[in-house]
């Protein structure tokens, strides 16, 4: 997730400015702030996307083979017909 990551950054960059400043507060406040609007955001873990990913591949390959089928169905229908 891109999340953790950049807040991560984010606080590395904010832990240089707080060393050199004494406003160490305002790195509290602004990882606080941060995380909370992260949190609010809909965002899923990287497992979570890869998971979907998959069932989604999976789900086109057994549409194409059902279209397959289908078609092969019509066409034996469409074939009976014209013997009828």
């Amino acid at each position: 997730m891109a999340g953790p990551r950049i807040l991560d950054e984010i606080g590395s960059k904010l832990s240089e400015l707080a060393a050199s400043n004494p406003a160490r507060d305002f790195e509290k406040n602004a990882k606080a702030l941060l995380g909370s609007m992260f949190g609010r955001l809909d965002l899923v873990t990287r497992e979570e996307f890869d998971v979907q990913r998959e069932l989604l591949a999976h789900t086109r390959q057994k549409l194409a083979e059902l279209e397959d089928r289908v078609a092969g169905l019509e066409r034996e229908l469409a074939r009976a017909r014209d013997e009828a």
